[in-house]
């Protein structure tokens, strides 16, 4: 069934319907939050789905479910970290890092060296370009779709991913304990992203 659909009927008390639109899409809302927070993963999973209960009225349905879906989670997120700004008349959260937002490391650890640097550099980049990233090589959403979730152009995106990698890249090449490391990490950053991801997952999924 169409995932507006299963929406709408859960809203009415489908349990059913909640129950297979949870069970699509928890994995990837359980890993956007894993790597982003040391606590309570499932409290933001589940006030995400229970945001977009109340949102669908507002959500015009010209773009994906997923869109609609990580904008939400986006928007959980922040409000989760508002309160944590050093200087909140100093920048957005998405401009802060995961690195002052939350000292502790993400509960999700990299089971290879270039795994760990990869996590701790993306912890060290703006959260906007970690989402960006993650979202866009990760859940391999659509550049348009990307743009959608961070509300801004396709060719701002473009170009925000650009920008994105750069820094990842010179997080990178500051945190790697060692220059074969680093090697290894950045010639094949896909790899890496890859076996990342999959340890992000839920483990009774």
């Amino acid at each position: 069934m169409d995932d507006f659909a299963l929406l709408e009927r859960w809203a009415r008390g489908d349990r059913d319907a909640g129950g297979a639109l949870f069970e699509r899409y928890f994995e990837a809302v359980h890993r956007f939050f894993t790597n982003k927070t040391s606590r309570g993963v499932e409290d933001l999973v589940q006030d995400t789905f229970t945001a977009c209960i109340a949102a669908r009225d507002r959500f015009r349905r010209e773009s994906s479910f997923r869109t609609f879906l990580f904008a939400t989670a986006r928007n959980v997120l922040f409000t989760h970290y508002r309160g944590k700004l050093r200087d909140p008349g100093a920048g957005s959260i998405g401009d802060s890092m995961l690195v002052d937002l939350d000292p502790s490391p993400a509960s999700v650890l990299g089971k290879r060296d270039e795994e760990r640097l990869l996590l701790e550099a993306l912890r060290r980049i703006p959260l906007d370009f970690q989402i960006a990233i993650e979202l866009y090589e990760w859940e391999e959403l659509t550049a348009v779709e990307v743009a959608e979730v961070l509300g801004i152009s396709e060719a701002a995106l473009r170009s925000r991913v650009h920008r994105a990698k750069q820094e990842l890249r010179e997080q990178l090449r500051k945190l790697a304990a060692s220059r074969e490391v680093l090697d290894s990490t950045i010639s094949d950053l896909e790899r890496w992203a890859a076996g990342l991801r999959a340890r992000v997952a839920p483990r009774d999924m």
